[in-house]
């Protein structure tokens, strides 16, 4: 379909008519579900045959929806189902991190039919350093063999505060007359939506997981740093001001240790990949023997990669140090089940190589400091995305506000 995506999604900015509303919830029903007929969708909408018809074949024709066939029935004529067309186009998802970004690519269905890791590149706070990112990625894409004419838009994940509404990011805030979203949108020429990358990674865990995910979910990003995302009654949780999910600076710990936000006893200060650093720096500076001795010796430093590697390779300093994270991170979680009561916490992020021996820890910790009649219904897991979450969240997000879902 070459139809340029101003054309295609016309009805989505008509928030008055009666048509574009009933075909925007058929393409929500579409989201959730596999299998709806005419009749299905009738009854759900509670709108006549006929006009589900006529909208069902608009859609056709447009290219959102396709006929995936017949189901069988007790007896009459089999009735014809309907689905997203994945073929209608394609949404784009960068996750920007500190040394290097990731490139993620769904179909109109919300698949994942790509995913570029560690392209390398450093994102400055500068205008020509966005506009360099954006070439980047339209150049990965395009080698990749998707047209950037298929492209409907774009969703961009960034760490640290960031309001998706105003389409600003304090990490990297140029100018209030220029938000990145409309700096992305200049280069990409697709709606492009900004994104906190730990929303990002709760938005793309919890869409994956189906029409069966729990309503109620919180996300651990341990990465670097510490940060969260929750989805309450269904739907991504925001805050008043947008900047929702700083567990990393919930005051939990008595540590005395200096946050980069600029405050003492901070959550991340002892449960963050830079915590995990600064633990094992800490043990080497000590003369404690480990795997990473030599590269100690030899730097001075550790890189956060080598003490991850370390623990792949079961590093006995290395796995004390993440099953100390985990009993750190054990607390605040135990805290926010007391809190939310959610069916589901992930943890992702960096730190996730540790498995069980960051996994257990964290369960330890909640089944001695939660409420056991709050936490008993609570499933506690690792991602299943790993390093995808955040920029599958992307091609999400851009996915369902492009479609006015959200």
């Amino acid at each position: 379909m070459e139809q340029k995506a101003s054309t295609m999604y016309s009805f989505l900015n008509d928030s008055g008519s009666k048509s574009a509303t009933a075909k925007r919830e058929i393409l929500r029903i579409c989201l959730s579900s596999l299998n709806y007929s005419i009749s299905d969708f009738s009854k759900s909408l509670g709108i006549s045959v006929p006009t589900v018809t006529k909208l069902i074949g608009e859609l056709m024709d447009e290219g959102f929806i396709q006929d995936e066939g017949k189901i069988g029935t007790s007896g009459g004529r089999r009735p014809s189902i309907y689905g997203l067309n994945p073929g209608a186009g394609y949404f784009v998802g960068v996750d920007v991190a500190r040394h290097h970004f990731h490139i993620a690519v769904c179909n109109f269905k919300g698949e994942l039919v790509g995913f570029i890791q560690d392209i390398e590149f450093v994102l400055e706070p500068n205008a020509q350093s966005f506009r360099d990112m954006c070439h980047m990625v339209k150049a990965q894409i395009t080698a990749s063999g998707i047209p950037w004419i298929k492209v409907l838009g774009v969703g961009v994940s960034l760490s640290g505060r960031v309001n998706p509404e105003k389409g600003y990011s304090l990490s990297y805030f140029m100018s209030d007359d220029l938000p990145l979203n409309e700096l992305f949108q200049k280069e990409f020429n697709v709606p492009v939506t900004v994104e906190n990358d730990s929303r990002a990674m709760t938005y793309g865990e919890y869409m994956t997981l189906g029409p069966e995910a729990d309503k109620d979910m919180v996300f651990i990003n341990l990465s670097w740093g510490l940060g969260m995302g929750m989805i309450l009654d269904g739907h991504l949780y925001y805050g008043k001001s947008g900047y929702s999910g700083e567990i990393g600076h919930f005051p939990l710990l008595d540590n005395d240790i200096l946050c980069r936000c600029g405050k003492v006893g901070c959550l991340e200060t002892g449960a963050s990949g830079s915590a995990l650093h600064r633990m094992i720096l800490e043990k080497l500076k000590s003369g404690r023997k480990s795997s990473l001795s030599a590269a100690f010796e030899q730097k001075g430093d550790i890189e956060l990669q080598e003490i991850l590697q370390a623990i792949r390779e079961e590093d006995v300093l290395a796995i004390e140090g993440i099953g100390k994270t985990g009993r750190i991170l054990g607390r605040g979680i135990a805290g926010i089940i007391n809190l939310f009561n959610p069916g589901l916490v992930v943890i992702g992020g960096r730190l996730i190589v540790g498995g069980d021996y960051l996994l257990l820890p964290i369960q330890t910790e909640v089944n001695k400091l939660s409420l056991s009649r709050v936490s008993h219904d609570t499933t506690i897991r690792l991602s299943a995305l790993d390093r995808k979450a955040a920029s599958v969240g992307d091609c999400l997000l851009s996915r369902s506000k492009i479609l006015g879902l959200m």
